[in-house]
C-alpha cells in the first residue's frame, strides 16, 4: 500500500576500524534487506567512534574519498533499499569534520545530506564531559527529503533535545523524523525514550531512532534501545538492550494525518512577549 512504509534500523557498536564498522552495517543493512525493508537507517558515527581526537581526524575523509559512503552507495543499489546513514565523520578541513547523514535511494544516489546542527558540548558528571565543538562543525540547514509517500526529517543525536527543529521539520511536511544516535548510557537511561516520544507526540510524526550500543573499543558506552514510535507516541518496535541487531517496523503513515487532524497543534503557533 502506498501509505505503508516498511524499515528497519540498525544498532551497531562501532568501533576504531572503518573498515569493519563498514563491514558489520553492510551485513546488517543486508539482512533488512531481505526481511523487506524499504528503509534501512543506521546510528550516528557508522563507521568510526574514535575518542582520541588525533587519531579521529587522521581516519577521516573529505567526502569524495570516503570509502564508507561509496561502499553504501552501493549496498543501496545491490539491494534496492532507501538507506540512511546516520551519520559519518566527513573531513571539511585539516582540524575539523561534518557530522553528516546520508540519504541513498536504491540507484545507489544521494538524494539528500544533513549536517549535525546541535554539538554535544556537556559535562555529565566529574567523569564524563564531551566537547564536539572542538572538532566538530556544526550545520545550519534543516533538511527533509520525500520517500513515496513519506516526508523524511533528519536530524542526529543531541538534536533531540532541540524541539523546535522537529517542529519546523513537521510544517515543512516531515511524517517521518530520523534520529540516528550515539546516546551516552548515563543520558539515555534517563531521556533517551522520554524525549524520543515527546518529539513524536508534538509532531504527530513517527519516529526512527537507530542507536549505538555498549561498551566501544575507546571505551565509550552508549545505550543503545533503537526504537521506533508511533504519531501517538506508542512505542511500536524496541530493542530491550545494547547488543548489535536489527529492528523491523512496518509504518502506517495514515496514522500521521489521524493524530495532526485529531491535535491540529501544528496549525496553532501564536506569536508572544516575553516579559
Amino acid at each position: 500500500m502506498a501509505n505503508r512504509l516498511r524499515t528497519a534500523l540498525v544498532q551497531m557498536r562501532s568501533g576504531i576500524n572503518p573498515a569493519q564498522n563498514i563491514k558489520d552495517a553492510n551485513a546488517m543493512i543486508r539482512e533488512a534487506a531481505q526481511k523487506g525493508a524499504q528503509l534501512v537507517c543506521t546510528p550516528e558515527n557508522t563507521h568510526l567512534i574514535q575518542t582520541d581526537r588525533h587519531l579521529y581526524l587522521q581516519a577521516i575523509n573529505e567526502e569524495k574519498n570516503e570509502p564508507a559512503l561509496n561502499a553504501f552507495m552501493e549496498t543501496a543499489r545491490d539491494t534496492g533499499v532507501f538507506l540512511l546513514v546516520g551519520s559519518l565523520a566527513i573531513k571539511v578541513s585539516a582540524q575539523q569534520a561534518a557530522n553528516r547523514s546520508f540519504l541513498i535511494n536504491p540507484a545507489g544516489e544521494i538524494i539528500a545530506r544533513y549536517d549535525k546542527i546541535h554539538l554535544f558540548d556537556v559535562n555529565i558528571n566529574t567523569r564524563e564531559s564531551w566537547c564536539e565543538s572542538d572538532h566538530i562543525q556544526p550545520g545550519n540547514r534543516a533538511v527533509t527529503a520525500r520517500i513515496g509517500s513519506a516526508t523524511l526529517g533528519l536530524s542526529i543525536c543531541y538534536d533531540l533535545r532541540f524541539a523546535a527543529l522537529y517542529r519546523a521539520l513537521a510544517q515543512a511536511g516531515a511524517n517521518v523524523l530520523a534520529v540516528p544516535a550515539a546516546f551516552t548510557r548515563i543520558t539515555g537511561r534517563k531521556h533517551w525514550q522520554v524525549l524520543l516520544r515527546a518529539r513524536a507526540i508534538e509532531c504527530g510524526a513517527f519516529v526512527l531512532a537507530p542507536a549505538q550500543g555498549g561498551v566501544h573499543e575507546d571505551g565509550r558506552r552508549t545505550w543503545g534501545h533503537s526504537m521506533v514510535i508511533d504519531p501517538w507516541g506508542e512505542v511500536i518496535a524496541k530493542l530491550d538492550d545494547d547488543e548489535p541487531g536489527v529492528l523491523m517496523a512496518d509504518l502506517d503513515l495514515a496514522k500521521c494525518e489521524t493524530a495532526r487532524r485529531r491535535i491540529p497543534a501544528l496549525a496553532h503557533d501564536r506569536g508572544f512577549t516575553l516579559s
